[in-house]
């Protein structure tokens, strides 16, 4: 797993995020997500600069396609994104998530360690 996505998902498994459960890398047809929200229908893709070439994006636009098709939503924030506004990308994920009974507090700041 990337640093990135290992980063993230520090903060996103044991239901961190308004109870929300995570898995990571699921598979859903013919793709592996990096991220996915089975009760939400929520998939979480960070992408790194290899997403950039024309091919890639084409290949992301297809697999996007694809899991809207099977009625997932598509969430993707980029590695930057991760490593500069992690309290954004933790913002923007639980704005696509059912309320929770308890509000979450955000994760650290860069820099701070979970308690």
């Amino acid at each position: 797993m990337p640093r990135s996505e290992a980063l993230l998902w520090s903060y996103i498994r044991k239901r961190a995020l308004n109870g929300a459960r995570f898995r990571r890398q699921h598979p859903i047809g013919p793709y592996i997500a990096d991220f996915a929200c089975i009760a939400a229908k929520l998939v979480l893709e960070v992408d790194g600069v290899t997403h950039w070439t024309p091919e890639e994006l084409a290949h992301d636009a297809r697999r996007t396609k694809y899991l809207e098709q099977q009625g997932w939503r598509v969430l993707r924030v980029t590695n930057a994104d991760v490593y500069d506004n992690l309290s954004g990308v933790w913002e923007t994920i639980a704005q696509h998530l059912p309320p929770s009974a308890a509000s979450q507090p955000p994760p650290p700041r860069a820099g701070e360690e979970l308690g």
